[in-house]
């Protein structure tokens, strides 16, 4: 991508706000970070308040942007985007028309793909995600499925089979009203009913 197709994308561009990272060529915007071990990919861009590092690979039309952070070994490809406070790092990989944004938190050997989008605060890190991965927004604490199988409630993570035997105890142990338990209980056990789609099992 050269500067004059840069400026269709962002108009506002100019040379003194923008240059091509030494390993790839592509585009970056001064406000951001980007390590020179880093690779960015000619046709992809990093901008605003972004952070990349590290053995990063930002390939293709990539963008990651706003104050999202790509560390240590974490890929992000095809037309993927990286945005808001997000957080990619260890082996993780974004492609497709994927977008990861909110205060996700991404790490691991977890995939986000095809038109998946993962957001708000979901903890991803396992399994290959071509829908989105179940996120739900309870009264007290964020219900997310973080790995095939696996839900996060809290700082608390367990099996479905966990969680169904053992909801009443964690939650009274996290100082739980009786109301916020039967709110989350009702959660796992609508997750548990659905355990085969693929926003659970991960398939």
């Amino acid at each position: 991508m050269n500067f004059e197709q840069l400026k269709k994308l962002f108009p506002t561009a100019t040379k003194d706000t923008w240059h091509q990272h030494p390993d790839g060529g592509g585009w970056v915007e001064n406000t951001a970070s980007v390590d020179e071990t880093a690779y960015i990919g000619p046709n992809a861009q990093v901008y605003m308040n972004a952070w990349v590092s590290e053995n990063v690979q930002v390939c293709e039309s990539a963008q990651v942007f706003c104050s999202a952070e790509v560390s240590e070994n974490a890929g992000v490809f095809g037309n993927a985007r990286i945005f808001e406070n997000a957080q990619v790092h260890g082996y993780a990989q974004v492609y497709g028309n994927a977008q990861v944004s909110g205060y996700t938190h991404m790490y691991g050997n977890a995939h986000v793909f095809g038109n998946a989008k993962v957001y708000g605060h979901a903890q991803v890190y396992g399994g290959k995600w071509k829908v989105s991965p179940l996120y739900i927004q309870g009264t007290e604490h964020s219900v997310c499925i973080c790995k095939p199988g696996v839900i996060r409630i809290g700082c608390e993570e367990h099996s479905i089979d966990e969680w169904l035997e053992n909801y009443r105890a964690i939650g009274e142990k996290n100082k739980y009203s009786s109301d916020e338990i039967e709110e989350y209980g009702g959660y796992i056990k609508f997750i548990n009913e659905r355990r085969n789609q693929p926003n659970i099992c991960g398939k």
